[in-house]
């Protein structure tokens, strides 16, 4: 196997978002980190196990955004929150995290309200096209025959590593193969990587040491798991 068809069989492709560096327009359409207005009628800001507001961690919306994947093919909007302890790694969405997820626009109403112990810097997030995201070597996205067809590409001299072919987005995005710093773990039985949100120096967003939150969804239930790792 050559290394255009290596590439061409462990790519997905991805939106990732790029963080300020234009004038928001303030409207539900937006994507955002650091920030939520967007909620369902009668919500607020979820509280955490303690009663303590969660953090606004991010708005997502996905109408026209130009790769969405399809566990969220019905899916308009995402919010995020987080308790300002993080939760445990696999920890069951409600007490510490949550992910409010849309169907349709129509209800949601913009609300200026906030967590006033938040340390985050709301920015918004303009998306962009991935056309290849490739998975980091041990985070679990390669079979072990395509790593035996890495690995000999590198023997034989055609390559000097599977870094120098393939290129692995870091920021937030939705789609492509989670950004792990430490080896891949199992998300689970039917369940499947969906978004990232990556620690983020704008925004004063960092995942305990540089690292990322990762999100994925069980394709039969619909049911939300949450990962992070760290350098």
């Amino acid at each position: 196997m050559n290394i255009e068809e290596i590439q061409r069989k462990i790519a997905k492709p991805a939106t990732r978002f790029l963080t300020g560096g234009f004038r928001p327009e303030n409207t539900i359409t937006e994507s955002w980190i650091g920030k939520v207005f967007a909620f369902g009628r009668g919500e607020r800001i979820p509280t955490d196990k303690n009663g303590d507001l969660m953090i606004p961690i991010a708005q997502l919306c996905l109408v026209d955004l130009p790769f969405v994947s399809s566990a969220l093919a019905n899916t308009k909007l995402l919010t995020v929150f987080l308790s300002k302890d993080f939760p445990e790694e696999f920890e069951p969405m409600g007490e510490n995290w949550l992910i409010r997820e849309y169907h349709d626009l129509n209800d949601i109403e913009v609300k200026e309200i906030t967590n006033e112990n938040s340390w985050l810097k709301p920015f918004p997030l303009k998306p962009e096209y991935v056309e290849r995201d490739y998975p980091i070597w041990d985070g679990g996205g390669l079979s072990l025959e395509m790593e035996d067809e890495i690995l000999a590409l590198e023997n034989n001299g055609t390559i000097e590593s599977y870094y120098g072919i393939i290129s692995h987005t870091y920021e937030h995005k939705i789609g492509g193969f989670p950004s792990f710093c430490q080896p891949g773990v199992d998300f689970g039985d039917d369940f499947e990587f969906v978004f990232q949100i990556s620690s983020d120096q704008k925004a004063n967003f960092n995942v305990v040491d540089n690292g990322s939150l990762m999100f994925s969804k069980n394709i039969k239930t619909g049911e939300w798991s949450i990962y992070y790792d760290f350098y």
